[in-house]
Order: C-alpha cells, then structure tokens, then sequence
C-alpha cells in the first residue's frame, strides 16, 4: 500500500484537489502535523484544519477491508483529542477492490466512537473527469467505471493536456494508481495506442519504458521504466515537503534502485527532514 499511500497523500493534500471538500463540505486551510507520539508510534494519514478554524478533519487511506478498523479510528481520535485538544471529524476513504465491509462505530457500555467510510467508487467517474484539477482526473482511475477502456483514454486525454513536468507527475502518479484496480498494462496498451501521446512516448518518462520493451524485452523495459517513474514521483514529493532538493540528497537518489527508492518513499510522510529521511 506504501506507494499508493504517497501519492494518495500528495493528491489530496493538494490545495487545488476537491474530492476531500465535495466528502466534508468543507475546506481545508492547513494540514497539520499528524505524528502522535507514544511508544508504539501512531500515524494518522491526513489531519486538515477547515478554513473557518472550527473543525479539525481527520482521514484515513485504506485499501483493503480491516476488521480492527473501528478500534483503530477510536485509538486516533483519543490520541488527536490528546495532542490538539479538540476530537476530529473521522473519515476513511476506501480504495480498495473487494466489496467495502467495514463497520462505521465502535459502541461500549459508556462509550462511542463513530465516523464516515467513503468508497471512491460512489465518487462518479464523470464529478472526477470534469472537474478543472488534474489531482481529480488521476483519482478518477479509482471510480467505477462504466466503460474501462472509455474511461481511461478520457483520463489519459486530460492529462496529455499538461505540460511538461506537470504532465510528467501525472502518469506516473497515474500509473501507480492504476495497480490498486490492475489496470496498470491496460494503460500502458493505451497509451502505445493514442497519437495524442505521441510526444510523451518520446520525451517524457513514459518514452524510455517502451522503447526499450521493444528492443530488449518488456520485463527490462518496464524495470528501467519503473525506476525513472519512481524517480521521478519522489523528487516531486520530496520538493513539495522540503522545497528544493539538495545536490547531495539528488546525488543520493540517482543511484538507488525502484525497491530502494519505494523504501525512501515509505519514510518520506513521517521525516521531519531530508536528512532525517535519507537516515542522515
């Protein structure tokens, strides 16, 4: 789930996204510090301050149905209450394939805890595609689908629209979370497929991946693929917590493999810094 969860989390902390403000009706001004520190070190995946001040909005990224759910949002909202002085509003977005079934409370003698389970599915396809934020057109891989191939050259022909870097980020953030519905070849058939991505098969990340398939083999063209992507996805989210990446970390990340760069990935929302992340 870790490299979903890192781009799931750079998409909705976007200030531009609004599939958290269509979920709370509200929207967010800051996302605060969400460690919570105890001897069994607690996370939380997302904690928002509303623009008003008056609510704090927490939400957890889940991928699969986890029965311990229930005790998990009551142990987050005692330890936020703890840290902030005030309970948040509790929602779980859900991703993942299987059918959700997962309770909503958890309800003792004297005691209650309840919160708001999202299926990304129930978010249509169409609210996802024509919104003007391209962190909505990559979430819209996770909606149901009417027609799966429609579907993802629609995605594919707003993102072609980007720019540059912009573009850059977008497929391979696409193509990350395309994996939690295993669509990734799929996409990749259709973008080999599209005269409109012509100019990302030569210049962009994208390029190199199929290209190389050709000439050499799908499996080595897709590692060298993934690599860059991975690459790539973490420079940006390493520059959008930290700002402008030093030489010596970029140095540092040029020479790492696509597992290794997943392993600095799965540090980058709990470091404090780019030396802390890198292990100083």
């Amino acid at each position: 789930m870790h490299r979903y969860d890192a781009v799931l989390k750079s998409l909705l902390q976007d200030s531009r996204n609004s599939v958290l403000e269509r979920i709370t009706g509200a929207k967010i001004r800051q996302w605060l510090n969400v460690e919570l520190s105890e001897v069994n070190q607690t996370r939380v995946d997302l904690i928002g301050e509303t623009a008003d001040g008056e609510r704090l909005i927490g939400f957890e990224l889940q991928s699969a149905n986890d029965p311990d759910m229930p005790l998990r949002m009551a142990e987050y909202s005692l330890r936020v209450y703890r840290a902030r002085g005030r309970f948040p509003e509790q929602y779980v977005l859900y991703v993942g394939n299987a059918k959700l079934n997962m309770p909503t409370r958890l309800v003792g003698p004297a005691f209650e805890c309840r919160y708001q389970i999202i299926d990304i599915r129930d978010i249509s396809e169409e609210t996802l595609l024509s919104s003007p934020y391209k962190g909505d057109h990559v979430l819209a891989i996770l909606a149901k689908h009417p027609d799966g191939i429609q579907s993802i050259r629609r995605i594919l022909k707003k993102l072609a629209t980007l720019k540059g870097s912009s573009r850059k980020a977008a497929f391979q953030e696409l193509f990350i979370l395309a994996g939690l519905r295993r669509l990734g070849n799929v996409v990749r058939e259709e973008v080999k497929r599209m005269p409109i991505l012509e100019d990302i098969m030569k210049h962009d990340v994208l390029g190199p991946t199929f290209r190389q398939g050709r000439k050499e083999g799908l499996e080595r063209g897709l590692e060298k693929g993934r690599q860059e992507g991975e690459l790539n996805l973490l420079r940006g989210l390493i520059k959008k917590r930290f700002g402008a990446l030093p030489a010596r970390a970029e140095k540092r990340l040029t020479k790492l493999s696509a597992a290794e760069l997943e392993q600095v990935s799965l540090r980058l929302f709990d470091a404090k810094s780019v030396e802390e992340l890198f292990g100083r």
